[in-house]
Protein backbone atom coordinates (compact mmCIF):
# COMPACT_ATOMS: atom_id res chain seq x y z
CA UNK A 1 0.00 0.00 0.00
CA UNK A 2 1.35 3.42 -0.91
CA UNK A 3 0.12 6.97 -0.68
CA UNK A 4 -1.57 8.58 -3.65
CA UNK A 5 0.66 11.60 -3.01
CA UNK A 6 3.79 9.75 -4.14
CA UNK A 7 4.94 9.96 -7.73
CA UNK A 8 6.77 6.64 -7.27
CA UNK A 9 6.14 3.70 -4.98
CA UNK A 10 9.43 3.18 -3.16
CA UNK A 11 11.01 -0.10 -4.24
CA UNK A 12 14.41 -1.54 -3.62
CA UNK A 13 16.61 -4.55 -3.09
CA UNK A 14 16.75 -6.64 0.07
CA UNK A 15 19.94 -8.07 1.48
CA UNK A 16 20.18 -11.71 2.53
CA UNK A 17 19.74 -10.72 6.19
CA UNK A 18 16.28 -9.25 5.64
CA UNK A 19 13.17 -11.38 5.94
CA UNK A 20 10.21 -9.66 4.28
CA UNK A 21 6.81 -9.73 5.94
CA UNK A 22 3.76 -11.21 4.26
CA UNK A 23 2.68 -7.72 3.13
CA UNK A 24 5.80 -7.24 1.00
CA UNK A 25 5.96 -8.36 -2.61
CA UNK A 26 9.33 -9.68 -3.72
CA UNK A 27 10.78 -10.64 -7.07
CA UNK A 28 13.43 -13.31 -6.60
CA UNK A 29 16.55 -12.66 -8.69
CA UNK A 30 15.38 -9.22 -9.78
CA UNK A 31 17.97 -7.21 -11.69
CA UNK A 32 18.70 -3.52 -12.14
CA UNK A 33 16.69 -3.74 -15.36
CA UNK A 34 13.61 -4.97 -13.48
CA UNK A 35 14.07 -2.28 -10.85
CA UNK A 36 14.46 0.42 -13.52
CA UNK A 37 11.29 -0.53 -15.36
CA UNK A 38 9.24 -1.05 -12.19
CA UNK A 39 10.25 2.29 -10.67
CA UNK A 40 9.60 4.20 -13.91
CA UNK A 41 6.81 6.63 -14.66
CA UNK A 42 5.51 4.08 -17.22
CA UNK A 43 4.98 1.40 -14.58
CA UNK A 44 3.64 3.95 -12.09
CA UNK A 45 1.08 5.11 -14.70
CA UNK A 46 0.00 1.48 -15.14
CA UNK A 47 -0.19 1.01 -11.38
CA UNK A 48 -2.36 4.11 -10.92
CA UNK A 49 -4.70 2.87 -13.65
CA UNK A 50 -5.15 -0.76 -12.56
CA UNK A 51 -4.26 -1.05 -8.85
CA UNK A 52 -6.85 -1.44 -6.16
CA UNK A 53 -7.35 1.29 -3.61
CA UNK A 54 -6.88 1.31 0.14
CA UNK A 55 -8.45 4.49 1.45
CA UNK A 56 -6.80 7.25 -0.54
CA UNK A 57 -3.74 5.13 -1.37
CA UNK A 58 -2.91 2.45 -3.89
CA UNK A 59 -2.88 -1.24 -3.12
CA UNK A 60 -0.21 -2.74 -5.38
CA UNK A 61 -0.86 -6.40 -6.05
CA UNK A 62 0.94 -8.96 -8.15
CA UNK A 63 -2.33 -10.11 -9.70
CA UNK A 64 -3.68 -6.73 -10.82
CA UNK A 65 -0.54 -4.71 -11.38
CA UNK A 66 2.61 -6.79 -11.80
CA UNK A 67 1.23 -9.82 -13.65
CA UNK A 68 -0.74 -7.68 -16.11
CA UNK A 69 2.04 -5.19 -16.83
CA UNK A 70 3.24 -5.28 -20.46
CA UNK A 71 7.04 -5.18 -20.31
CA UNK A 72 9.04 -3.51 -23.08
CA UNK A 73 11.25 -5.45 -25.48
CA UNK A 74 14.37 -3.31 -25.36
CA UNK A 75 17.46 -3.58 -27.47
CA UNK A 76 20.69 -4.52 -25.66
CA UNK A 77 21.65 -0.85 -25.63
CA UNK A 78 18.28 0.24 -24.23
CA UNK A 79 18.42 -2.43 -21.53
CA UNK A 80 21.95 -1.34 -20.56
CA UNK A 81 20.79 2.27 -20.35
CA UNK A 82 17.88 1.30 -18.07
CA UNK A 83 20.29 -0.63 -15.85
CA UNK A 84 22.59 2.40 -15.70
CA UNK A 85 19.79 4.81 -14.80
CA UNK A 86 18.41 2.36 -12.24
CA UNK A 87 21.82 2.25 -10.59
CA UNK A 88 21.84 6.07 -10.52
CA UNK A 89 18.58 6.00 -8.55
CA UNK A 90 20.08 3.63 -5.99
CA UNK A 91 23.25 5.72 -5.76
CA UNK A 92 21.21 8.89 -5.18
CA UNK A 93 19.34 7.11 -2.39
CA UNK A 94 22.63 6.10 -0.78
CA UNK A 95 23.72 9.73 -0.70
CA UNK A 96 20.64 10.41 1.45
CA UNK A 97 20.83 7.24 3.55
CA UNK A 98 20.16 9.18 6.75
CA UNK A 99 16.64 9.83 5.41
CA UNK A 100 13.95 7.17 5.04
CA UNK A 101 12.40 6.22 1.70
CA UNK A 102 9.14 7.58 3.12
CA UNK A 103 10.73 11.02 3.35
CA UNK A 104 12.62 10.78 0.04
CA UNK A 105 9.47 9.83 -1.84
CA UNK A 106 7.08 12.03 0.09
CA UNK A 107 5.86 15.52 -0.63
CA UNK A 108 9.41 16.90 -0.30
CA UNK A 109 10.91 14.72 -3.05
CA UNK A 110 11.70 17.91 -4.95
CA UNK A 111 14.35 18.65 -2.31
CA UNK A 112 16.33 15.59 -3.40
CA UNK A 113 17.32 16.93 -6.82
CA UNK A 114 19.82 14.16 -7.58
CA UNK A 115 17.16 11.51 -6.90
CA UNK A 116 14.60 13.39 -8.98
CA UNK A 117 17.09 13.77 -11.84
CA UNK A 118 17.98 10.08 -11.66
CA UNK A 119 14.30 9.16 -11.89
CA UNK A 120 13.82 11.52 -14.83
CA UNK A 121 16.73 9.90 -16.70
CA UNK A 122 15.31 6.47 -15.91
CA UNK A 123 11.87 7.53 -17.14
CA UNK A 124 13.38 8.65 -20.45
CA UNK A 125 15.28 5.38 -20.84
CA UNK A 126 12.20 3.24 -20.15
CA UNK A 127 9.97 5.32 -22.43
CA UNK A 128 12.52 4.95 -25.23
CA UNK A 129 12.49 1.17 -24.73
CA UNK A 130 8.75 1.24 -25.36
CA UNK A 131 9.12 3.60 -28.31
CA UNK A 132 7.05 6.22 -26.48
CA UNK A 133 7.39 9.93 -27.14
CA UNK A 134 9.29 11.49 -24.28
CA UNK A 135 8.05 15.04 -24.78
CA UNK A 136 4.48 14.66 -25.95
CA UNK A 137 3.07 11.70 -24.02
CA UNK A 138 0.65 12.33 -21.17
CA UNK A 139 0.06 9.72 -18.50
CA UNK A 140 -3.31 8.95 -20.09
CA UNK A 141 -1.62 8.40 -23.48
CA UNK A 142 0.92 6.13 -21.81
CA UNK A 143 -1.78 4.02 -20.18
CA UNK A 144 -3.67 3.85 -23.48
CA UNK A 145 -0.58 2.50 -25.25
CA UNK A 146 0.08 0.05 -22.42
CA UNK A 147 -3.53 -1.18 -22.65
CA UNK A 148 -2.99 -1.88 -26.35
CA UNK A 149 0.12 -3.89 -25.47
CA UNK A 150 -1.80 -5.69 -22.74
CA UNK A 151 -4.52 -6.65 -25.22
CA UNK A 152 -1.86 -8.10 -27.53
CA UNK A 153 -0.42 -10.05 -24.60
CA UNK A 154 -3.83 -11.50 -23.80
CA UNK A 155 -4.36 -12.58 -27.41
CA UNK A 156 -1.19 -14.69 -27.41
Amino acid sequence: TSSENRKYIPMGFLDDKTIPTNSVLIIPDATLYHFGVLTSNVHMAWMRAVAGRFGDGYNYSKELVYNTFPWPTPTKEQKARIEKTALSILEARKRHSSVSLEVMYGENMHLFTDLRDAHNANNRAVMQAYGFSIKDMSEEDCVSELMKLYQKMEQQ
